[in-house]
């Protein structure tokens, strides 16, 4: 196929993601990227993307019949996920910093669909205003995931609450809709092992950017409110991206009033994401990825540790909007017929923590539903300038690691906020108005009335100073005093501070 197939991209199981799905023990998929278009370039500036409303039509012509673009086959067993413990009894990291009971008394997220564009999820009895979406993998209606990642992304946007643990999703009273997109389980019928571009991490999966393009249009035309993407193409800086009908496909949501919230990546030992984007700026771009460099049409997140610092798997870009925590994730169980929680994948190196952008990127997901569901008139752009303009920002207001900084639902749904960002058009030299002051009496009679005042006395001062001489004559030696009285007085009222 011509268009990039989306791959697993978490740095610390991208080299061993093919090699447990081939023993029998699958590992869930954990962060996805793309693979490479040719080998690596020499650094080349990167410039914000265009859209191309011409190939809006491409990913429109799928949206309508959710199939994959030719015979596919599932070909591994289906992931593992798993709990590690017993279910928490206190809420995850990453849920306690949200403060979600303090946000929740504002909003539940109720009337807002939530399109979860990813691996299917499963039925699940926290999920209960869940709704099929089509397959783009296979024959299914989108709610069944082989994969597990689905599944644990949409529970943490919406799962309901329940007795014996601590765990919740973000806006539990929300819908989610599911699109399964792509699967690592199953492969083009026709696709023999080992085939694959170039810098390919795993020659196994399927879907591509235009099934996702098509995913997309579909979750608008199917009355979501949010679109969640927690999958990454990666291309090196330098060559075709081939995300014409993506980039289209976000600006479709956008225009139509959709909040779309996407993934920065996850770097990888090897493959099209192994290239960290040092410093900050289009000039310092090495790797690129997409949805995520949509912006503004995108709200893309970065992943950041539950000690706060930047997650060193977390992709950095311009692009990137805000961040949550992408560790220490537990959610739904996507087992068949299970209704537990996981915090876990088996592999064949024994079970690995969930994590990566994959997963901070329903947390933001789940807050765009609770603000729009509090502010119904915003519109999408208002609601992503919420957001980021509540978030905590890093000391310099805005980097490439974690964009505004980390996300506070609480904040984001009470704080007053002026109609423009203050950074609104920053580009744009503009002078600073002088202050306006209203207007006061007019000065002319206050004017005549000092200029009289001051007439007088100087009239007065010179008649006193005429009279000099008689008084001399008169009174002899009190004339130094009375000289300095009169210069005494005749600077006291010198016109220069007379106030009118």
């Amino acid at each position: 196929m011509g268009h990039g197939r989306i791959r697993d991209g978490q740095e610390s199981v991208s080299a061993r993601a093919a090699r447990p799905r081939r023993t029998g023990s699958v590992c869930a998929v954990v962060v996805l990227g793309i693979v490479a278009f040719g080998w690596p370039a020499p650094a080349t500036a990167v410039a914000p993307p265009g859209i191309d409303q011409g190939a809006l039509g491409a990913a429109q012509a799928i949206s309508g019949r959710p199939a994959p673009l030719e015979p596919t086959e599932q070909r591994s067993v289906c992931a593992q996920p798993m709990l590690s413990g017993a279910p928490p009894a206190e809420a995850p990291p990453a849920q306690k910093v949200l403060d979600l009971p303090s946000a929740w008394q504002f909003s539940r997220g109720a009337g807002q669909k939530v399109a979860v564009i990813d691996t299917g999820v499963n039925r699940h009895p926290r999920l209960p205003r869940l709704q099929p979406g089509g397959d783009y993998v296979a024959d299914s209606d989108g709610t069944f995931d082989c994969d597990g990642h689905g599944t644990i992304v949409a529970g943490l946007i919406a799962a309901q609450p329940a007795l014996g643990d601590a765990f919740a999703g973000v806006a539990p009273d929300a819908e989610i809709l599911s699109i399964r997109q792509m699967s690592l389980a199953f492969e083009a019928k026709d696709r023999r092992a080992g085939d694959g571009a170039p810098g390919e991490i795993a020659s196994s999966g399927y879907g591509n950017v235009l099934t996702l393009a098509g995913a997309v249009v579909r979750a608008v035309d199917m009355g979501a409110t949010v679109v969640n993407i927690s999958e990454v193409a990666c291309t090196t800086a330098g060559y075709d991206t081939a995300d014409g009908a993506l980039g289209a496909a976000v600006k479709y949501a956008h225009d139509r009033n959709v909040v779309v919230v996407a993934a920065a990546g996850n770097l990888q030992s090897d493959g099209a994401c192994k290239t960290q984007n040092e410093g900050n700026g289009w000039s310092s771009v090495q790797t690129v990825a997409t949805p995520a460099w949509f912006q503004p049409y995108v709200l893309s997140v970065a992943s950041i540790d539950p000690d706060g610092t930047p997650s060193q798997l977390s992709l950095h870009g311009p692009w990137i909007g805000v961040a949550a925590i992408g560790r220490q994730i537990v959610s739904l169980d996507s087992g068949q017929g299970r209704g537990g929680l996981v915090d876990s994948v088996q592999t064949s190196d024994g079970p690995r923590d969930i994590e990566g952008t994959s997963f901070a990127t329903p947390y933001v997901a789940g807050l765009a539903a609770l603000v729009r569901a509090r502010f119904p008139e915003l519109s999408a752009q208002q609601v992503i300038d919420r957001i980021q303009r509540t978030a905590h920002a890093p000391g310099t207001g805005r980097d490439d690691r974690v964009g505004h900084g980390l996300i506070d639902p609480v904040a984001a749904l009470t704080a007053p906020l002026p109609d423009r960002p203050v950074s609104a058009d920053t580009d744009i030299p503009r002078r600073i108005a002088d202050p306006v002051h209203p207007p006061g009496p007019d000065p002319l009679p206050r004017r005549i009335a000092a200029i009289g005042s001051i007439v007088c006395l100087l009239g007065l001062g010179i008649a006193a100073a005429v009279s000099i001489p008689f008084r001399d004559r008169r009174r002899g030696d009190s004339v130094d005093l009375d000289q300095d009285g009169a210069l005494e007085q005749g600077t006291a009222l010198d016109p220069g501070t007379v106030k009118g």
